[in-house]
């Protein structure tokens, strides 16, 4: 066993894990974090992103020990601490970004990534900054207006708290 120290969508925690434990099962099923979705448990779809230390990370690839020390935010994280929606998941359900809901999580994280660097992304720049996130529901263009649009409304929020 190896012991874990670990700050998960602001909240401090500390387990014993098996060393090969990967970072979605812990989240999962040690933590009850089930918006990070098990996808495809090759990194090829994207569901299961999360952000670890600021950075998106497919997290069927991380293995929980290497998150030790860190600070990981899920799509769960995203809303605030009163329930309110987070400017990017506003903007899913405004757009209409989602059928099945099985990549969103994994979508919102990487938007979150994406956003972070670029608020206010062209198409072309939203589809290469989710383009490790697979979808087969939605064709992409609802999900590629609300990234833009959640862009807008952070930018609007951070003008506002100026």
């Amino acid at each position: 066993m190896a012991r874990v120290n670990v700050t998960v969508d602001g909240i401090s925690y500390s387990d014993d894990v098996e060393p090969r434990l990967l970072l979605v099962q812990y989240l999962r099923e040690r933590l009850g974090k089930v918006g990070t979705v098990i996808g495809c448990d090759t990194s090829n779809c994207g569901a299961c992103t999360v952000s670890l230390n600021g950075k998106s990370v497919k997290s069927c690839s991380v293995l929980a020990v290497q998150a030790d020390g860190g600070d990981v935010v899920t799509v769960e994280g995203l809303a605030g601490a009163d329930g309110s929606l987070h400017p990017i998941q506003q903007a899913f359900h405004d757009k209409h970004a989602l059928q099945c809901g099985f990549c969103t999580p994994g979508m919102m994280m990487a938007a979150r990534d994406l956003l972070a660097e670029n608020p206010n992304p062209t198409e072309d720049e939203v589809r290469e900054g989710i383009e490790g996130n697979l979808c087969r529901c939605t064709g992409y263009q609802n999900i590629v207006a609300a990234v833009q649009a959640a862009g807008q409304a952070m930018a609007a929020s951070e003008g506002a708290n100026a």
